[in-house]
């Protein structure tokens, strides 16, 4: 939800947005409004352009393959773009216990590291809990990683493990958007619980929010007072002047 809003905020700011959908559930898409979302082809799927860039196709048993495969050319010519809006589905990593590292991988982190390091877009990366599409060659190029925690013990300890595992590899600006807040109850036990973590946000409880994440409407269409919420994040971040929502969430 935070990556698609905060994607519309900085396009309509006049910035250029590349949105990078890291998640194995692939929801991206379908939240920025694209048409045929269901129909997109994750890069890790790719079988041709992993073998074309690395010598092994997927599946494939082969001791060798190319770890630092080009990649310069492939946003460009893999990219969707819809309402100005620039993004690539990446697809999941292989986690060590299922084989071995392969050659998506190699493709994957290869093409996150690019696009971090060599790019001039404003770059945001939709992952899920954890930080399996960054190194310790990357973490530098971050700016700040943004933690979407919600009121309960689960969410916490997440936002917790999280921030661990992403200062393991030197990346420390860190910090936390609250979400699904209920009204101030909720804001004021994470703010307690959560003290040691820089707050960017708080995000209300909203049904249109549910109804966008059902497929009804893109999230771009949500309550007039989330997307002034994220406005409020993007000013926090020092990307674009603050909204008009710079109260506690209700």
């Amino acid at each position: 939800m935070l990556v698609s809003l905060l994607s519309t905020v900085l396009t309509q700011s006049g910035f250029s947005v590349l949105a990078i959908d890291a998640d194995p559930n692939a929801t991206l898409a379908a939240g920025l409004g694209f048409p045929h979302s269901e129909r997109i082809t994750p890069i890790s799927e790719m079988a041709d352009l992993i073998e074309e860039r690395t010598g092994v196709r997927p599946g494939q048993a082969a001791p060798y393959f190319k770890v630092n495969p080009k990649v310069d050319d492939i946003p460009e010519k893999y990219w969707l773009e819809h309402n100005g809006i620039k993004l690539m589905v990446m697809g999941r990593l292989k986690k060590g216990g299922s084989g071995c590292y392969c050659p998506e991988n190699a493709l994957l982190e290869a093409l996150v590291a690019h696009i971090l390091l060599r790019r001039n877009e404003v770059v945001i990366i939709d992952m899920e809990a954890g930080i399996e599409h960054l190194g310790r060659a990357t973490a530098r190029a971050v700016d700040k990683m943004v933690i979407v925690v919600e009121p309960g013990k689960a969410s916490i300890e997440t936002a917790y493990r999280i921030r661990e595992l992403a200062q393991d590899i030197g990346l420390a600006n860190i910090a936390v958007v609250a979400n699904k807040l209920r009204g101030e109850q909720d804001r004021n036990f994470l703010v307690s619980t959560m003290s040691d973590f820089e707050f960017l946000g708080f995000i209300p409880y909203d049904q249109s929010i549910i109804e966008a994440g059902l497929g009804n409407f893109p999230l771009p269409n949500a309550n007039p007072e989330v997307i002034g919420r994220v406005q409020d994040i993007a000013a926090r971040l020092g990307s674009v002047e603050p909204g008009l929502s710079d109260k506690p969430a209700s």
